[in-house]
């Protein structure tokens, strides 16, 4: 009994060291970014006076003429996330240890995915420009870059987690490389497959509205345009459409992963 409480007393003293530590590091943080948390809390009913006053109500008016850069954000996430899991899969494949002997390919291959992932998209969509000028092509090709180092990580440690016990029988029966990955690995991976690449896809309906705004075409760059033409109200309906865009489109993969998982 005296054992339990010590036990207890120690645990409770570790949560309050542990609070401690991050209350200290919070604070530590605001001083060097010299940012008064007071400063935010006082300027925030100013900011919504302001947006209440400047962007209600939503102007639907124009809202059809939008909706070819709507199916332009919806298809820039389709195209995006299947290309990027196509490749995804090969890449996971020389990432995971239970597909790739070879530990110097592993590691090259893994580098590459953390430096694609390890760059956020807008940063991606910013250099393409240089290259392709502003387009569809830039939104397109930043999202496929970003969203592949993503998902062949995730692709790679699921396949790491699989049991090897089912590969490796059938690497003892004889059977070829193609053999044990499409008999042994694929069936246990499907799963899981379809739930990281449904995932990225709501992901990448959001990506896709924020490289609108640097020129990559779909609804992101109506609302930015809006926004510095003073067009708030206009802008404001446009952020609804998207709010509503993004909450169908996690319903609808929801209904879909229930489906088919």
């Amino acid at each position: 009994m005296n054992r339990e409480i010590v036990l207890s007393q120690q645990s409770s003293l570790k949560k309050r060291t542990n609070i401690s530590f991050i209350s200290t590091v919070i604070v530590l943080t605001f001083v060097y970014l010299q940012v008064n948390p007071l400063t935010i809390l006082t300027a925030f009913p100013d900011f919504l006076l302001f947006f209440i006053q400047n962007f209600f109500p939503a102007d639907f008016s124009n809202l059809a003429s939008y909706l070819p850069l709507i199916l332009e954000t919806i298809l820039f996430a389709i195209v995006g996330t299947y290309f990027s899991a196509f490749l995804a899969f090969f890449f996971g494949l020389l990432m995971s240890e239970k597909t790739n002997p070879i530990a110097w390919l592993r590691i090259i291959s893994r580098f590459m995915m953390s430096f694609l992932r390890n760059i956020p998209v807008l940063v991606w969509a910013s250099l393409l420009v240089y290259v392709f000028g502003i387009g569809n092509m830039v939104g397109l090709i930043a999202l496929i870059i970003a969203t592949l180092g993503f998902l062949a990580r995730s692709y790679a440690e699921t396949m790491n987690e699989i049991a090897g016990s089912k590969l490796e029988a059938l690497q003892a029966s004889g059977a070829s490389y193609l053999q044990v990955l499409f008999h042994g690995l694929i069936p246990e991976f499907i799963p899981a497959w379809l739930n990281w690449t449904l995932f990225s896809f709501e992901i990448n309906i959001r990506a896709s509205a924020i490289l609108g705004m640097v020129g990559a075409g779909g609804i992101g760059i109506m609302i930015q345009t809006n926004i510095r033409l003073f067009n708030y109200h206009q802008a404001l309906a446009l952020i609804i459409v998207l709010v509503a865009l993004v909450l169908l489109t996690e319903f609808g993969v929801n209904k879909l992963r229930r489906w088919l998982v």
